[in-house]
């Protein structure tokens, strides 16, 4: 009975976890696609952010969106 329960704890947890990390990724990468393509969406307040920070900040956020992403496809909890 206590091992049914751990089971089921811990398929919970695995649950929450990937479902908390693949929504992360989505928000992550979603905010690299604004900081790649500011000026074809047209968003103001970002085309006037300077280039430089706008791309750097854009591939940071690619790149953990993606690790976000691998981790909860992965599910190695």
């Amino acid at each position: 009975m206590q091992e049914s329960f751990r089971d089921k704890q811990q398929k919970s947890y695995t649950l929450m976890r990937m479902t908390y990390d693949l929504t992360m990724a989505v928000l992550i990468l979603g905010m690299a696609v604004v900081m790649f393509f500011a000026e074809q969406l047209k968003i103001q307040q970002i085309m006037e952010v300077d280039n430089t920070f706008r791309y750097l900040f854009g591939g940071v956020c690619l790149l953990y969106g993606g690790f976000r992403l691998y981790r909860g496809i992965k599910k190695d909890y």
